[in-house]
């Protein structure tokens, strides 16, 4: 059994898959482990270490995917790696698969058995598999960075012989791992937080972080799905939340949105008018934009100012972190494999919560009832 780690191709991307340490605990199982040449380099691992790790090297692309059994992927590959899969490979990579039907109708095509990192339930027993929380826990961290340095204040408050100055004040929409880990962040830095969501269950959370929880009576009684993830609001109920948003927004130095939806665009919490009523020289960090963002008036990959307000919508937050990133998911990786490889053979059992629920297809099916309703024109 090979697994085989490739260089990625994505633009901006700086994160491996897998990292020596992990590497040479899988050759040490009776895993073999083929690392494409410089795969390492940004994250800052050299094949050398790789070479002492006991993995092998290819010296390109097509040596790697026609040799490996299984290929780890940090951020989902792109068309043309698609291409490169021989039939019965194993994948195992961030799909997104109900956001993109094409990826995955290729892949059953060519009978690639494919692991969608971002579709391991969220159950006690899959937390350290859960590659989505530990690159959200990495975005966060590093969206609070970002609001202190394009923020021309101080976040903390300082005594000076100029006199107080007062501490900058963050609003953080969405507490899920990303909202917390920048609360957190935000308050060591220290700035005055508060945060809001819909989900009254997070309450606690937020206030042991020292931040303060933003109460809204949405008159909603399921905020949250079977999974934990925030549910798409009514009409109704969205217009409160906007007029909520736009209160404390007004009142913010910085605003950090995390609100996703799983498969769907993310939802609208920032209008054009929130943003024209901010202070000028204030910050918003959209850590929505790859799925069209939170604010309306952010540009998914770029830094824009509106209004006097300064718009980040990153792409690769997570990548400008790549040697902490790429161990986090190195280790997530190596979880997942303990499940899938049983005496260095690949051996799939979906009678398993963790793999049923992961695989996207297998044997030239889809076979996520969820996502082949999606790829059938369904709805997610």
């Amino acid at each position: 059994m090979i697994v085989g780690v490739p260089r990625e191709t994505a633009p901006g991307e700086r994160r491996v898959a897998l990292i020596p340490e992990t590497a040479e605990k899988l050759v040490r199982s009776g895993v073999g482990v083929m690392v494409e040449r410089g795969a390492g380099d940004r994250a800052f691992h050299a094949d050398d270490a790789y070479t002492k790790a006991g993995a092998t090297i290819a010296s390109a692309p097509g040596e790697l995917y026609s040799k490996s059994d299984l290929v780890l992927h940090a951020r989902r590959p792109e068309v043309e790696v698609l291409e490169m899969l021989r039939e019965g490979t194993v994948l195992v990579a961030p799909l997104q698969p109900l956001s993109n039907p094409d990826v995955v109708r290729r892949l059953a095509q060519r009978r690639v058995t494919a692991f969608s990192t971002d579709a391991i339930p969220r159950i006690a027993r899959a937390q350290s598999l859960d590659v989505l929380s530990s690159m959200a826990s990495v975005a966060g961290y590093a969206a609070a960075l970002t609001a202190a340095r394009s923020l021309p204040k101080f976040f903390p408050l300082l005594m000076t012989a100029a006199g107080t100055l007062t501490p900058a004040r963050v609003f953080v929409i969405g507490a899920g791992v990303a909202g917390l880990q920048a609360i957190a962040t935000a308050r060591r830095l220290g700035a005055v937080v508060e945060a809001f969501d819909t989900r009254p269950v997070v309450k606690e959370q937020v206030q042991s972080l020292g931040a303060t929880f933003v109460e809204a009576a949405l008159g909603v009684a399921e905020t949250e799905d079977k999974g934990g993830y925030a549910k798409e609001l009514s009409e109704d109920a969205h217009r409160r939340e906007l007029e909520l948003v736009a209160s404390r927004a007004r009142e913010a130095d910085v605003v950090i949105t995390t609100a996703l939806i799983p498969g769907k665009r993310a939802p609208l919490l920032i209008t054009a008018d929130t943003v024209r009523a901010m202070r000028p020289g204030s910050v918003i960090v959209d850590l929505a934009g790859e799925q069209g963002g939170n604010c309306e008036l952010s540009r998914p990959g770029e830094t824009v100012v509106e209004h006097g307000v300064t718009i980040h919508a990153p792409l690769d937050l997570v990548s400008s972190m790549p040697v902490h990133a790429s161990q986090m998911l190195s280790r997530n990786h190596a979880a997942l494999l303990q499940l899938l490889i049983k005496d260095g053979t690949l051996t799939l059992n979906f009678d398993d919560e963790i793999i049923r629920d992961a695989c996207i297809t297998h044997d030239g099916k889809i076979v996520s009832d969820r996502v082949r309703a999606v790829v059938e024109g369904g709805s997610a």
